[in-house]
């Protein structure tokens, strides 16, 4: 992977409008280069159109790229508002490696303390994924599905070298399924969360910009 220059972008994608609401909203001040936050729409389809028009943009054309937002967690034992760290995305077109997750995790646990992480695979699905399906996509060894992350991250290497990330915050687990974003048990905001690991995020932007030793 090239070095990336002092002033390297970073491109935050997410799908929903609560979404888009809760990073926009959310500490700018710390990242370590230009940001871009974009809803690219649910599904593969809809996150691959986005981040592809977006990456054409010369500013934008050697951006490290994280997928975020919510999803389903398929590991019992997992409850609304824990986190998931991606250490790779999956969908039936191909697998992708993500980048520097250690420091991801250090961050996560920094920025929003007490809230349980997850690390593992996140894989895709095209469709809202409910009951045994959980159980069919757990068999596989991942850990949670969400629809944009493996298409936004695979589109991302397809137009480049690049770091890339996945980080989600759980709305939708096992124990806990859900109707709809808005009923989230016990109290908890995925907004919230969201909004409270930003800082992780330029964080690890900022890791990836200091010089190899």
């Amino acid at each position: 992977m090239p070095p990336q220059p002092a002033t390297a972008p970073l491109l935050i994608a997410c799908a929903l409008g609560i979404e888009h609401l809760a990073l926009r909203a959310g500490d700018r001040g710390a990242a370590g280069g230009p940001v871009t936050v974009v809803r690219t729409g649910m599904g593969p389809r809809a996150a691959e159109r986005c981040v592809s028009r977006v990456l054409a943009d010369p500013s934008l054309g050697d951006a490290a790229v994280l997928a975020t937002g919510f999803c389903a967690g398929l590991a019992p034992g997992m409850h609304p508002g824990d986190l998931v760290v991606a250490e790779e995305t999956r969908d039936p077109r191909g697998t992708v490696g993500c980048v520097a997750t250690d420091r991801l995790v250090k961050e996560i646990a920094r920025a929003v303390p007490g809230r349980t992480v997850h690390t593992g695979p996140l894989t895709g699905s095209d469709h809202v994924v409910r009951g045994p399906e959980r159980a069919d996509l757990l068999r596989t060894g991942a850990i949670a599905v969400d629809m944009e992350s493996a298409a936004t991250l695979l589109t991302a290497i397809r137009a480049g070298s690049r770091p890339v990330a996945a980080v989600r915050v759980v709305v939708d687990a096992p124990e806990h399924e859900l109707v709809r974003i808005g009923t989230l048990r016990g109290g908890i905001s995925a907004f919230r969360v969201l909004r409270s690991v930003l800082p992780a995020f330029f964080e690890w932007h900022r890791s990836l910009l200091l010089p190899r030793r």
